[in-house]
């Protein structure tokens, strides 16, 4: 038998055996797996440009929150917690991000926040707002003004197994210790901005 015949003959062979054998060598593929818990906007796109209208650029305007609104929640969801920073600044100096706005006790059943959500610390369904950087309740617009790139502003939101029993006088320090060991999920969000 010459090198070609051989070499044809393994190749046959390989082709009648080696389809039924592949389906059952190695491990199994893993199940599909549904998609993530996802944050998402109308106002922007992720990782794209935040409009001027919910930013300090309209001052002496004050700057709306832009609507929010979030998918596949994970099972036994109680509540959810939202945080919006500028993690860029503690990059650039030694000091702590600042917290722009930082919402918990959002119910559960809630799958979404509306545009322009009011400056209170309590909302009718028990959403609590927190201080933000200046000391104000509700949201704070991005307004990085060192020279430099876009900073990288995120919303963190949190899907817990919990309502937190704090106030609107919480910190940012109080509310992560709060959810610390109740996180069920964490979609993120993030948005560009530079004055």
């Amino acid at each position: 038998m010459n090198i070609t015949a051989l070499a044809i003959g393994l190749v046959l062979l390989g082709t009648s055996v080696g389809v039924a054998e592949a389906q059952t060598l190695g491990p199994p593929l893993p199940p599909r797996s549904e998609p993530g818990f996802t944050l998402t906007t109308s106002a922007f796109r992720d990782g794209g440009e935040i409009p001027d209208r919910y930013t300090q650029a309209v001052w002496p305007d004050s700057p709306v929150s832009p609507d929010l609104q979030w998918s596949n929640v994970p099972a036994d969801t109680v509540s959810f917690a939202l945080l919006f920073r500028d993690p860029d600044v503690a990059l650039r100096r030694t000091i702590e991000d600042p917290v722009h706005w930082l919402l918990f006790n959002i119910p559960g059943t809630a799958r979404e926040l509306p545009e322009g959500v009011p400056a209170t610390p309590r909302l009718p369904d028990g959403t609590v707002q927190a201080k933000n950087r200046r000391g104000g309740v509700g949201y704070m617009g991005p307004g990085a003004p060192a020279p430099g790139p876009n900073h990288h502003y995120m919303f963190e939101l949190f899907a817990l197994d919990l309502m937190l029993d704090l106030g609107p006088e919480a910190t940012r320090e109080d509310v992560l210790a709060a959810i610390d060991g109740h996180i069920l999920s964490k979609a993120v969000l993030i948005g560009l901005h530079h004055l």
